[in-house]
């Protein structure tokens, strides 16, 4: 044992803090970026930035000019970004005079009116030198990833002066799925934390909002076509909604930041506040003889149950224009459907005998087809899998149960059935504990199972969950970040130059800082202090 920061330690912690010092004090005073790029080369050599001359431009080969929302908004937001001790600029121009610094901007496909989806290309090249900034990409998105890249490379020396050094990024992401759930059912979130989230998941170049928008608990989405869902299943029918500007609000806020955003309506189970506004949705569960006036999972032997489903989902597809889907399928329990005397002769009429993972796999069969029919690619949790159910080969299964040896052998069962997984089992962020658990996120290897390379390829990324069972909008800045930064640099980064917790810490302590200066209120990693500390306390 040793004493360190006023606290005792085992040797091998404290071998890894001497490491993180000597980190530190041969680091070069160039700025790192979170996540790691694949390939980057930074000089020392420095040039001074004048906020009255920097410029962003489009280059004249640029497919894209003036008149692009998500890039005219992107250089506003990264100017402000850039210089945050800047205030009175009194408008913002797309200059095309020569500048002291120039951000030259060359995209070669036209999306600037459209959404991000699962082919949106990502990769972008970053060149800076003197005078000037070369940031080219293939789509708008990627374009948005090099900007953020070029804002962290900015900093401030004691005098406020801003610098940047020379440097050449080449950079594209690992997974093309970088996701990041929030719950809203358990507590209700205000749109407002939610674009938050959202602005952070940006720095992060998270790519994924999952909107795990209804549960249980209380059913905040307001239908046009079934109000009572909202009206009788909220928490409150006025003040504990999402309305419809509301979601298009929350979609637009993403889009200009390059984010999907995948509702997931769970069933056939975490139905509780949907019984309250559908009448005749769940199953009734009886006590002996008799109902016992408790209700389960949506009852799956009415027709009724999938012209409701049908309607909703139709509804879903053309409010979330994103193709892919959450139908959930996890975690149901088969008591009130053992208990209910029509649902058993259900049973024996269709041959299933007493297995009722076969009900459900009926059910969420059903449910599969109505989605495809939609044209909109089904993502399901891995119970469904594990329940032996006949799944459409486009399906995304999602892990999200065991321990690594447990989600191995998932990931090497499912890929071998040649679906493609998402990997959510070891960043399940509302599971705290004392000390550095962020390392625990940043050491998980998305594709070290056992498997074929085809089948590895199968793992198409993972996300980050905040479940809401104790989070709502006082802690949730705080209980995300900067934890999820691990994950994000372990989804975008190449692995092997990202395997050592001691590299990283220091440059997540730097990415804490600016997530700070950006109003982000990222808790501590350890010991020590931002010279920007957070302002909004």
């Amino acid at each position: 044992m040793a004493r360190f920061f006023g606290k005792w330690y085992c040797i091998t912690d404290l071998r890894f803090w001497l490491l993180v010092i000597i980190l530190f004090n041969d680091a070069e005073q160039v700025n790192a970026v979170w996540p790691m790029p694949q390939r980057i080369s930074q000089s020392t050599q420095q040039y001074t930035l004048n906020p009255q001359a920097f410029l962003f431009q489009y280059s004249n080969g640029s497919v894209v000019q003036p008149g692009c929302s998500v890039l005219d908004t992107a250089f506003k937001r990264y100017f402000a970004i850039i210089f945050p001790d800047v205030t009175g600029r009194n408008s913002y121009h797309i200059w095309f005079e020569p500048a002291a610094f120039t951000v030259f901007v060359d995209v070669k496909k036209d999306e600037c009116d459209g959404y991000p989806d699962e082919n949106s290309a990502e990769n972008y090249k970053l060149s800076i030198s003197a005078g000037q900034a070369v940031l080219s990409s293939e789509t708008v998105w990627g374009a948005l990833r090099g900007l953020e890249s070029l804002s962290q490379l900015v900093y401030q020396d004691d005098y406020g002066a801003y610098f940047i050094n020379k440097t050449e990024i080449e950079d594209f992401p690992r997974f093309p799925f970088r996701g990041l759930l929030l719950d809203t059912s358990r507590h209700y979130l205000p749109v407002q934390a939610i674009l938050k989230t959202l602005d952070a998941m940006a720095y992060s170049k998270f790519n994924v909002f999952h909107w795990h928008i209804v549960d249980d608990p209380s059913f905040p989405y307001q239908s046009r076509t079934f109000p009572d869902l909202s009206n009788k299943g909220a928490f409150h029918p006025l003040t504990h909604i999402y309305t419809q500007t509301d979601v298009r609000r929350v979609i637009a806020h993403a889009r200009l930041r390059g984010i999907r955003v995948v509702p997931e309506f769970d069933s056939p189970g975490h139905t509780q506040s949907w019984g309250k506004g559908q009448h005749d949705l769940l199953t009734p569960c009886y006590k002996g003889d008799v109902p016992s006036g408790m209700y389960g999972p949506v009852n799956p032997i009415l027709d009724s149950s999938y012209k409701f489903m049908a309607q909703l989902y139709k509804e879903v597809a053309l409010v979330f224009p994103d193709s892919y889907v959450h139908l959930g399928g996890d975690e149901v329990s088969f008591t009130c459907w053992k208990s209910n005397p029509n649902v058993r002769a259900f049973m024996a009429k269709m041959g299933f005998g007493s297995d009722y993972t076969k009900l459900e796999s009926f059910y969420m069969e059903n449910i599969m087809n109505m989605t495809a029919a939609l044209n909109k690619t089904s993502i399901v949790w891995q119970d469904v899998f594990d329940y032996h159910e006949r799944i459409p080969q486009d399906t995304v299964l999602e892990i999200w149960k065991g321990t690594p040896p447990k989600y191995r052998e998932e990931l090497s069962r499912i890929t071998k059935a040649g679906h493609r997984v998402l990997l959510s089992a070891p960043w399940y962020l509302n599971h705290i504990s004392y000390g550095q658990d962020w390392q625990n996120a940043y050491l998980v290897a998305p594709r070290n199972f056992s498997g074929t390379e085809a089948q590895k390829k199968l793992v198409i990324g993972g996300e980050v969950c905040m479940w809401g069972e104790y989070v709502d909008a006082t802690n949730l800045t705080p209980r995300l970040w900067p934890r999820a930064c691990a994950a994000a640099e372990r989804l975008w980064s190449d692995e092997e130059q990202t395997s050592s917790v001691a590299q990283a810490y220091p440059r997540l302590q730097e990415f804490r800082c600016k997530l700070l200066r950006r109003g982000i209120q990222a808790e501590p990693l350890f010991v020590g202090h931002c010279k920007h500390e957070y302002q909004g306390a």
